[in-house]
């Protein structure tokens, strides 16, 4: 109950009610939020006039302070104490208590984590990311969380002020393209820049499923890559006398298949239990070319596939189950670059956007082995048109778009596997080496030159999964110049075969030691995904999660001013 003071208090301390509210279960918590807001709105005997010389009204106003569950008794209390009284107590009680997660300035901690008020939230509350069963659901379960938590973005209510606004909808609605160059940086765009904030903490272990990325499948591609390269240089007759056994294929295929059902099967796990992350990472303008990657992991497989386990010739039912996927995704993608306004290709391009072209040329492939060449010309012509677009908006830059960090130069050595791998895919489907696919092989070969001459672009960066899709390309430009040898035998295109393929074969080797190490001896090899937790809009610097001072402040502030506006006080009370 409040009680009111009577006008004659001598002192400028304004009183204020404190009840301690022992919670019993959310749904009632939630009714009593809603009656006292509706109680406050209504009741005008429940406002504070600011005290002033010449006039003066007493009206408190009642706070309600949300405590934790207490484990001990359910008692209950209610006094009338100053409100600066009550805000120095509150504190004092808080810095004796453990605290869950300090305040860093790089993160907001989840929800209820380390702001004005304590609320019932775990530590590190990861159930931003879960997913949730029906829209209502994750309503319901967000809104106490947002009520309580108050680390929102600072909105402009009604009267133009600076006030406490709901959260941007940093979960919930996507995150425009430009935000992730705008916000991230690193050679895969997976770091945060330090004047963001994020929405996880960065100095809390994260789950592993939200640990994981999509960039894992770029360790499939080294490896089922390196199968098709070893199977080619074990029946090629550019390379017979060096007797390759086959057996090198078979273990190379094995071990690629088995890590890409482990990836595969973490990864429908991550689908199942965090799919807003997977969303995000859908979202991010560099993590989106590898949801192709799968796919194209399946239909080298298909087509490195030792010949003591694929004697017969492949179905084509097989490229039918690959290429579909793949082709419905490329329409959704293409169309976005055409006309996707603020996701156009002009603003999202990347190096790493020649994964999205790369497949059309591995899917002309394994049609020209099924029989089917007719669709794996029309598959060649796609993404030969695609990859001189991409080329050209890579090469040049328009004037427009944001300059590539350089961060991402790493990440240039993909410009050598569309080429490459359209050589392969012309010779595949007519047969022979002419000088279509020679002119493709030319460009890769003059673009991986480019690269090895500046090896500056690869150095002072630390390992990650990511750096698994960098063999990919210097595989596949390896194949090609085996096939090149074959139709025009001599030392320098052998010499240029056996080169590029033991460059190829030894970054793998490194990756996959390097990998070993990371994971099960360090087990530094999946730190927290700091991508996927960005805001939808950059938070003003200063702008820091309120605490109980500034909300009493703001509120007093907006009181006064509405209760100014609605009655005119006497001057002489």
């Amino acid at each position: 109950m409040v009680k009111e003071r009577n006008s004659q208090n001598q002192t400028n301390i304004h009183f204020v009610d404190i009840h301690e509210v022992v919670p019993e279960e959310e749904e009632d918590e939630e009714e009593d939020e809603k009656t006292q807001l509706e109680n406050n709105n209504n009741n005008n005997n429940n406002k504070m006039v600011e005290k002033a010389p010449e006039k003066r009204l007493n009206r408190p106003i009642t706070m309600k302070f949300r405590e934790g569950r207490r484990n001990t008794t359910h008692s209950s209390f209610s006094r009338q104490v100053s409100l600066e009284t009550g805000v120095s107590k509150l504190n004092k009680a808080r810095n004796n208590e453990v605290k869950t997660l300090p305040r860093s300035g790089r993160s907001f901690g989840g929800f209820g984590s380390s702001h004005g008020v304590e609320s019932n939230c775990k530590k590190g509350d990861f159930n931003l990311f879960r997913t949730k069963s029906t829209l209502g659901k994750q309503n319901s379960f967000m809104l106490p969380l947002r009520k309580e938590s108050g680390f929102d973005q600072f909105q402009k209510n009604g009267n133009g002020e600076e006030g406490v606004g709901l959260l941007d909808e940093s979960v919930n609605k996507s995150v425009p393209a430009g935000r992730y160059f705008a916000a991230l940086t690193g050679p895969e765009l997976d770091q945060v820049k330090d004047t963001e904030d994020i929405l996880l903490p960065k100095d809390e272990k994260w789950p592993f499923l939200l640990r994981f990325p999509i960039g894992c499948f770029g360790m499939c591609l080294g490896l089922s890559s390196q199968a098709i390269l070893w199977h080619n240089l074990a029946i090629s007759p550019a390379t017979k006398s060096l007797h390759i056994p086959p057996h090198i294929n078979l273990v190379l295929w094995i071990l690629a298949l088995t890590v890409l059902v482990c990836v595969t099967t973490t990864y429908l796990l991550k689908c199942i239990f965090y799919f807003e992350a997977i969303r995000r990472e859908y979202f991010h303008p560099v993590r989106i070319n590898f949801f192709f990657a799968p796919w194209v992991v399946c239909m080298f497989l298909a087509i490195g596939a030792p010949p003591m386990l694929a004697q017969k010739p492949l179905h084509p039912a097989l490229w039918c189950a690959f290429m579909i996927p793949y082709f419905l995704l490329e329409l959704k993608i293409y169309g976005q670059w055409l006309s996707g306004g603020k996701r156009r290709l002009c603003k999202v391009a990347n190096p790493s956007s020649h994964l999205s072209v790369v497949g059309n040329f591995v899917g002309a492939v394994l049609a020209a082995k099924v029989g089917w060449k007719e669709p794996g010309k029309f598959l060649w012509a796609v993404g030969f048109a695609h990859y001189l677009v991409l080329f050209v908006t890579l090469y040049q830059r328009l004037p427009t778009s944001v300059a590539l960090p350089k961060e991402l130069h790493p990440v240039y050595s993909m410009f050598i596997a569309a080429p490459s791998a359209a050589s392969i895919a012309w010779e595949a489907i007519y047969g022979e080496f002419d000088g279509s696919a020679r002119t493709c092989y030319f460009i890769a070969l003059f673009l991986y030159i480019s690269l090895v001459v500046r090896l500056n672009f690869f150095l002072g960066f630390k390992f990650s999964v990511a750096w698994w899709s960098y063999t990919f390309p210097m595989t596949t430009i390896s194949i090609t110049s085996i096939k090149y040898a074959e139709y025009n035998p001599g030392v320098a295109s052998k010499g240029i075969a056996l080169t590029l393929s033991f460059l190829s074969s030894s970054m793998v080797f490194v990756l996959f030691i390097s990998t070993l190490l990371h994971a099960f001896v360090w087990q530094t090899l999946f730190p927290n995904d700091l991508a996927i937790a960005i805001t939808t809009t950059r938070h003003i610097k200063g702008k820091k999660p309120i605490n109980l001072k500034r909300w009493a402040k703001q509120s007093l502030v907006s009181i006064r001013k509405n209760g100014s506006g609605d009655k005119q006080a006497p001057e002489n009370d």
